[in-house]
């Protein structure tokens, strides 16, 4: 994926600590370290740290106290980029990447049903190697109507497939089911994906509902079992 397509740095630094804020790592009234260290342990510059605080701040996460420092103030809602995004590190967290492997229509009888279409509709997969702090941890395979749009390139995309919906096909993601399992890694995974093709690996089959409440996609994820888990966390 090119860098014009990957979300802004502070961005992305804005949605790992969304993500560590939703994990517990840092309660409501907790105050958070210093710019400095923060900036250092992330590897990031003070600057984009502070864009990426203030962006937490405006959305009322953090508050901060002149003199005293910052302090979590909520967990993070359903606006979060990363929300219903539920793979971790064993060793906690991790700023989630992905890389576009493929964009291709193709049909599939058994993703059109759950869709609610012909099973012969044409449909849109994109296939994606994901990342947590730039560490492969799962294959995904998602796949949308092809009514949405005549023509997709793999250079239109964004990093993140529901800000394009949001932004270019005009509907977002509201909820989700997941149904978690074991498969067996599929033939087409990236050479950077540690589990052989053919081995057992863990397996989310997840169907998403839009705003417009009916199923807009449908995804299949194989994740790495060593290095990554499946966390879901409530409130």
């Amino acid at each position: 994926m090119s860098e014009s397509t990957r979300l802004p740095l502070f961005i992305q630094i804005s949605e790992l600590l969304r993500r560590e804020i939703s994990a517990g790592y840092w309660l409501p009234g907790e105050r958070l370290p210093t710019e400095a260290e923060l900036a250092k342990k992330l590897g990031v510059a003070v600057g984009t740290l502070r864009k990426a605080l203030n962006e937490l701040e405006q959305n009322g996460l953090l508050e901060r106290i002149q003199g005293s420092g910052t302090y979590v103030k909520n967990t993070p809602d359903n606006s979060a980029v990363y929300h219903f995004f539920r793979l971790e590190l064993k060793s906690g967290g991790g700023l989630p990447n992905a890389d576009f492997l493929s964009v291709e229509q193709h049909t599939n009888t058994y993703v059109a049903s759950l869709l609610g279409l012909e099973s012969n509709a044409q449909l849109w997969r994109f296939r994606r190697l994901r990342k947590l702090d730039q560490q492969p941890a799962a294959m995904e395979e998602i796949w949308i109507s092809g009514e949405h749009k005549d023509d997709i390139a793999q250079d239109d995309l964004v990093e993140s497939l529901y800000v394009y919906y949001r932004e270019k096909l005009g509907f977002w993601i509201s909820k989700v089911q997941d149904s978690i399992t074991v498969d067996h890694v599929p033939d087409w995974k990236h050479q950077d994906f540690k589990p052989e093709i053919g081995s057992a690996c863990g397996y989310i089959e997840r169907l998403s509902w839009s705003n417009r409440d009916r199923i807009e996609e449908v995804s299949f994820t194989w994740y790495d079992p060593v290095n990554v888990r499946y966390a879901a966390r409530w409130t």
